[in-house]
């Protein structure tokens, strides 16, 4: 039985190819990506955060993206993202043949300044340069708008700080934006009226929403933004990556597990494309690849096809 106000289906984004394995202390391989692309493809992704093009000093772990990019299968349906974090980024996303360029931009300006080394307000003259590359080399561009809701050492981000954001990013001709819950302290209520606000505002934006999971809203806040109208939602195989910065169990740390998103929408009866089955086993392979184990609950608790078919234990 269905909640009113759910979609009937929603795209998922699986962004532990980038936000994943940059938290990654090992460098994996080139062959080894292009091997855990192939197992999402055959599990039913079709939208894959796969490289980041930041300067290979500042994140080793992603310095082949150009190898990366160059031995994916291009199938139809499959769509790569890039995260571009400057016009440079952009420049070799674009050469290198993504589908679509990632921007981060965070509506909180100490978040900015730290993790980027520039304000927002010069973060969004960027994002109006990448969006006129993008359009001239028929690359969607999407904004991802960081903290925008929370943010750490501070609370809650004001509305004014968000939309400055968004509306700067529909100005600058993005295709999509999404809403980042990137202390993962956000609730469901933020996401809800956020998501509503953002799909009035500007109708023609695709929205989606990329969830962490510290508090354990993580399931909670994607409900409320389907309810809201979200159209994708995104999460990382096995939780990996996210937000690592400060104190915590890092059992609970980092992005919404993508494979605890595909159970709790096979749960609610809204399609995914992704068989969950064969999704576990690319979680396997991550975790293998990886030596993290991961924090989701399918993994460590089952599906409601595991214990239904589980069998009591021999009495003693």
């Amino acid at each position: 039985m269905s909640i009113p106000g759910l979609p009937s289906s929603i795209r998922l984004v699986e962004v532990g190819l980038r936000d994943g394995l940059q938290a990654i202390p090992a460098i994996v391989p080139t062959e080894h990506k292009v091997e855990l692309v192939r197992l999402l493809i055959d599990a039913g992704v079709r939208e894959i955060e796969a490289v980041s093009f930041a300067h290979p000093k500042v994140l080793p772990q992603l310095a082949d993206a150009e190898d990366v990019m160059a031995a994916v299968p291009r199938l139809p349906g499959v769509v790569y993202r890039g995260l571009a974090p400057n016009l440079r980024g952009a420049e070799r996303a674009i050469a290198c043949g993504v589908d679509e360029i990632v921007v981060v931009v965070s509506a909180d300006e100490q978040v900015s300044v730290r993790n980027q080394r520039l304000t927002v307000e010069r973060m969004l003259e960027d994002v109006a340069v990448i969006g006129r590359i993008a359009n001239a080399s028929s690359t969607r561009m999407i904004v991802a708008v960081a903290c925008a809701f929370f943010a750490p050492a501070r609370g809650p981000v004001s509305r004014a700080e968000r939309i400055r954001v968004v509306d700067a990013a529909a100005d600058a001709g993005a295709g999509g934006l999404y809403l980042a819950g990137t202390s993962g302290e956000e609730h469901p209520g933020e996401f809800f009226d956020g998501i509503a606000e953002v799909k009035a505002r500007h109708p023609h934006l695709d929205l989606g929403v990329h969830l962490h999971n510290r508090n354990g809203f993580a399931p909670a806040n994607a409900l409320a933004a389907m309810l809201a109208g979200a159209t994708w939602l995104e999460g990382s195989c096995a939780g990996l990556g996210g937000d690592l910065w400060f104190p915590g169990d890092p059992s609970v740390l980092g992005n919404a597990p993508l494979e605890d998103l595909v159970h709790l929408c096979d749960g609610l009866g809204i399609r995914t494309g992704i068989d969950l089955v064969k999704y576990t086993r690319v979680v396997d392979r991550f975790v293998e690849m990886t030596g993290t184990a991961s924090t989701s609950f399918v993994s460590r608790g089952g599906t409601r096809n595991d214990l239904a078919s589980a069998r009591w234990p021999h009495s003693v």
